[in-house]
């Protein structure tokens, strides 16, 4: 045998034993290499191997394959705190990334990323990893705010000065401004091309040119105008759009009735929000000889105004949704039409998608008809206004809509009817607290109040869910292409986790964790209901449950415990209800195997962008709210307030406010103990006095910072409700979060600083020290300009 054959085999034993390593013995036995001779050359063989480095003895001196680093690729998710995770599947959980591992790779990045420890399930840890290489930048500009350098500095260095990024995950890089093309005035809010990205030595600058200049940090919104384009969502329509939506007519023709059945006649009313434009959905109701309710719900047409082949349309794809926020929307269509032909604007003709429904008194829908319509509303009803009605507190209001009560009452009992349906069914009834936040304006907050969900708001909710089921449905049973809006069930490791947090309090959840049902969960609420811990709960199942999103395929959504699910009401604001709303017309028309085949192509594409759109709308919306929450916090920096512990962490407390404002107390700033954190019941306890502090917990704080360029708010803790005290786990001693009660910062520092979690901005007043000797990043970026060195 020759020695190139005897190293394949070698290496083939190896691959091939159930044994992660073996003796000399074994190996020779495993490749009937027993004899004096053949044993002679094995020993030599695998001597030479392992000089070569293709194979290597363990301490105990057997032999076995070295470690070969798994490479793959993900999307990298970079933490503000320096560290971050790599999204390989989605339906997999992130692998770490330690800080000192990223390889400068920024949020976005698609990166190639060796797995140097795999996870370990019984340990409850996840798997680890190092990038590698970084294959494709995500981030190719940036928005912030420019300081500029003098002129000594600018002839010297070549750079017209820095640019502080407004995107928190971005917050800590510099941006070093070549001296070319636009010099902005200090204090400018800038588009950045970036030119050039981290390296060894220089991990947290960039360099780049201006492309443009947004306007002055002091400038009226500037604030959330800089959020907004940070996050990519446009703030302006192009021309050509402009111009393309100027061209759609703004009053119905008689050619455009051609098909639709004409419901004119019809008492059908809008009910939204007293500040809304664009009125894109209208409902029915009226009470059926036989016993049962007749629910029409009528959707603004735009499909019909914004064509598949459009510019209009290419631009409504692009952008996906409308995005709301604290001063102002930003449409999906321009407002030409959104505020004009296609809202539902009262005593004037619409064209309208329609889908109606005859339900029976148990609130099942037994007969249904979707169809192309042509409505004109009677009234533009408000939700506050529809309450006053339903409530019979103003008289006023009744004497005005005295010809519509009738039907606002049947509405109250139609919507009380699908409502007990669907908890029937075991929905999960959530009840989250929403904020709105007033300003002045100028942007500045000058309050922030509490969104009340009445009768009227709750009707109008139980319609829409049912036309979006009554059409998902439709189409499903036709098998025919279609989008779906979809909530899958909890991942197994999410619901184990919320099993036993509800066991510490000693809540027993019936089923197991892959095979729980919504109505499982929705049984859990209503035990807890009136119990001190029923926030507490909700809060805790609210976070195991996963993101819903838009679809090719019918998942149901978990949530709604509904089989069938898709958005059909709101083609104003959202992609993919426009998509359902073309379907329907092109359905209607043609279902030969060559549209079945166009369509089945193009939807996933559709779908997951959507999806996208919507995940970036809502973190635009979540900044600004933190963003305008902070700055109304500010001013009330030494105040004192009554809030209720809404998270806890091994690196401290999260306090929650009545007004819906969320801060938070550092672990650090707790001086009279150790703490240790226990996770399953998301706790600290104090080693010696078993002091505890647990989600749910009311408490009283003082207000000791709020910065709105960070988002961070920062509580002192004042006094904190008795609860019963929880045993410290005497194992959890080495591993778990502690504090030393010694004065000072210094004595003050998380045990594990290097481990994600308890990894945290650092306290108030605390900084990192220079390093010495190491030139300003401009003057090395100078030097490599000088050296012809080729940006990248």
């Amino acid at each position: 045998m020759e020695k190139k054959t005897i190293k394949a085999e070698i290496l083939a034993g190896l691959k091939a034993a159930t044994k992660k390593s073996l003796s000399m013995e074994e190996l020779a036995e495993a490749l009937d290499m027993r004899k004096s001779e053949d044993y002679k050359l094995l020993v030599q063989t695998v001597a030479q191997m392992e000089r070569e480095k293709t194979l290597e003895f363990n301490k105990k001196g057997r032999i076995k394959l070295p470690f070969q680093p798994i490479e793959v690729e993900g999307i990298f998710r970079r933490n503000e705190r320096g560290f971050g995770f790599v999204t390989i599947d989605p339906e997999e959980p992130d692998v770490f990334i330690p800080k000192d591992a990223t390889n400068f790779a920024m949020d976005g990045d698609i990166v190639m990323i060796d797995i140097q420890k795999t996870a370990d399930l019984f340990a409850d840890r996840g798997a680890e990893g190092q990038v590698v290489s970084i294959k494709e930048r995500k981030v190719q500009q940036l928005v912030g705010e420019f300081t500029a350098f003098d002129v000594d500095e600018i002839a010297e260095s070549d750079l017209f000065g820095y640019v502080t990024p407004k995107d928190k995950k971005s917050a800590q890089f510099k941006v070093f401004i070549a001296a070319e093309g636009i010099q902005p005035v200090d204090g400018s809010v800038v588009i950045v091309e970036i030119t050039h990205y981290p390296e060894k030595g220089y991990a947290t600058s960039l360099e780049g040119m201006v492309t443009k200049v947004i306007g002055h940090k002091n400038d009226p919104g500037m604030d959330i105008l800089s959020i907004v384009i940070a996050q990519g969502i446009p703030t302006q329509f192009p021309e050509e759009v402009q111009t393309a939506s100027e061209q759609v007519p703004d009053q119905i023709s008689e050619s455009d009735l051609v098909g639709r059945r004409d419901l004119r006649e019809q008492q059908i009313v809008t009910i939204d929000g007293a500040d809304a434009k664009d009125l894109d959905d209208a409902v029915t109701v009226r009470k059926l000889d036989n016993g049962n309710y007749f629910l029409g719900v009528h959707i603004a047409d735009v499909s019909y105004y914004v064509t598949e082949d459009s510019i209009l349309n290419k631009e409504a794809f692009e952008r996906g949704t409308s995005v709301y926020l604290t001063d102002r929307v930003i449409p999906m269509i321009p407002q030409r039409l959104s505020n004009g032909i296609c809202s539902l604007n009262p005593q004037v003709p619409r064209l309208t998608m329609s889908c109606e429904m005859e339900i029976d008194p148990s609130g099942t829908i037994v007969q249904h008809e979707i169809f192309q319509s042509v409505i004109q509303t009677t009234e533009r009803m408000t939700y506050s206004a529809v309450n006053e009605i339903l409530e019979e507190k103003k008289p006023e209001t009744l004497e005005r809509y005295q010809q519509l009560v009738p039907m606002f009452q049947l509405m109250k009992e139609l919507h009380q009817i699908l409502e007990a349906r669907r908890i029937q069914r075991g929905a999960i009834n959530f009840e989250d607290r929403e904020a709105k936040i007033l300003v002045d304006p100028e942007g500045r907050p000058m309050d922030i109040e509490l969104r009340e969900r009445g009768v009227g708001e709750r009707l109008i909710e139980s319609f829409m869910l049912a036309a979006n089921e009554t059409v998902a449905e439709h189409f499903n049973r036709l098998k025919l292409p279609f989008i779906y809006r979809i909530h899958e069930q909890p991942k197994e490791e999410k619901m184990q986790r919320f099993f036993d947090f509800a066991s510490a309090l000693g809540i027993l959840v019936k089923g197991t964790k892959n095979t729980i049902t919504p109505k499982d969960l929705q049984k859990v609420i209503d035990e807890v209901e009136d119990k001190p811990e029923a926030p507490v709960i909700n809060t805790m199942l609210l976070r195991s449950m996963q993101q819903a999103r838009y679809s090719e395929d019918n998942y149901g959504h978990y949530g709604l415990a509904a089989e069938y699910y898709t958005h059909f009401t709101s083609p104003i604001r959202r992609y993919p209800d426009l998509i359902v709303h073309r379907l329907i017309r092109t359905y209607s028309q043609d279902q030969g195997e060559a549209t079945k085949a166009k369509w089945a192509e193009a939807l996933p594409e559709i779908a997951d962008h959507s999806s996208k759109m919507e995940r970036r709308a809502v973190d635009a919306e979540r900044e600004v709210d933190s963003m305008k929450k902070a700055e109304y916090m500010a001013d009330k920096v030494g105040e004192e307030f009554d809030g209720i512990i809404s998270s806890v962490t091994k690196f401290g407390i999260f306090i929650e406010l009545p007004n819906t404002v969320e801060g938070m107390t550092h672990l650090n700033e707790l001086k009279q103990d150790y703490f240790h954190f226990i996770e399953n019941q998301l706790a600290l306890v104090g080693e010696r006095t078993r002091q505890t502090f647990k989600i749910g917990q009311k408490v009283r704080v003082k207000v000791t910072k709020s910065d709105p360029e960070t988002r961070e708010i920062d509580f002192e803790l004042l006094e904190a409700e008795e609860i019963p005290a929880l045993e410290v786990p005497g194992n959890n001693r080495r591993n778990n979060q502690r504090r030393k009660p010694t004065g000072g910062r210094k004595n003050n520092q998380n045990t594990n600083k290097n481990h994600p979690k308890n990894s945290d901005r650092p306290a108030a007043g605390k900084e990192k020290k220079k390093k010495k000797g190491k030139k300003p990043f401009y003057k090395s970026v100078a030097k490599k300009k000088k050296t012809g060195r080729k940006k990248g």
